[in-house]
């Protein structure tokens, strides 16, 4: 009876020890193996076998791409502009050992190593191409942090700026900046509105003074061409001249009584003799 407890006792400690040295490892991870706490190998996926009770599985490391969030921060830009700029990550474990030995928190590091390289590249840009150059600044950050996380064992795909924004504060002052330039082209094109209505009143009014001026010359001439022909006709006749003078005496009466000012008109009794007295002959 004892020796059959020991056998079983024996071949329960034989499975367990040949269990504990069976390591599975799923794809798209690889697994850390540290012998007498030393680094010793690096499990691939799949079946593997390690020293029971002297290796031990000390990481477990995926080897898919890992989407490294890059929190939101302060950056202030060449003219003293505050904006609120985040990003976004993407990397790959190449060389699990190094990423878990070469520093305590690749994650972590990583971060931080994007936030100081984008505070360092936007602070070299003024805020207007901050804003614009997303790509230029995407391009930059993934030069210049590629290199550096290399020797972690880790390599960086792509790193991509999801918000670039200014400040709460900034951006109540450009927008009251917008609203002054608004107003300001609002009061330039209204005073070239005004300017050019000037102007062409002032062409109007000119070319109405040239048009007075050329119809009180063709009226005096045509008055002096009357007075030629009359005076031709009459010869030394005066009742023809008297006439006509007439007719121009009753044509300003006419003119005198529909004026508002004309209350009352008196009209001579004797128009001939009146005519005749215009002209010097009574």
């Amino acid at each position: 009876m004892g020796f059959l407890v020991v056998t079983v006792a024996v071949m329960l400690l034989v499975l367990f020890t040949f269990y504990s040295g069976v390591r599975l490892v799923p794809q798209g991870y690889k697994w850390v193996v540290q012998r007498l706490g030393k680094y010793h190998r690096t499990l691939p996926p799949g079946l593997n076998f390690i020293i029971p009770f002297v290796d031990t599985v000390a990481y477990k490391v995926t080897t898919k791409d890992i989407v490294l969030d890059i929190p939101s921060q302060e950056v202030i830009t060449r003219d003293n502009a505050v904006i609120i700029a985040n990003a976004v990550a993407y990397i790959n474990i190449l060389s699990p050992e190094k990423a878990v030995y070469g520093v305590e928190d690749y994650r972590i590091a990583i971060q931080t190593l994007v936030q100081t390289t984008l505070r360092s590249i936007v602070g070299e840009m003024d805020l207007d191409d901050a804003l614009s150059s997303r790509d230029k600044i995407k391009a930059h950050l993934k030069n210049s942090i590629s290199d550096d996380i290399s020797d972690w064992g880790i390599t960086l795909k792509t790193v991509e700026i999801q918000d670039i924004n200014p400040s709460g504060t900034m951006q109540s002052a450009m927008e009251e900046q917008a609203a002054a330039e608004r107003a300001r082209r609002a009061t330039v094109t209204r005073a070239d509105g005004d300017k050019q209505a000037a102007i062409l009143e002032a062409e109007g009014r000119l070319e109405a003074s040239r048009r007075d001026a050329e119809a009180q010359v063709v009226l005096a001439k045509a008055s002096q061409r009357s007075i030629e022909m009359v005076t031709a006709a009459i010869g030394e006749k005066e009742m023809p001249v008297v006439y006509l003078l007439g007719e121009k005496y009753i044509k300003s009466l006419e003119q005198i009584s529909k004026s508002q000012n004309g209350k009352t008109i008196v009209l001579p009794a004797d128009l001939p003799a009146a005519v005749k007295g215009m002209m010097g002959k009574l």
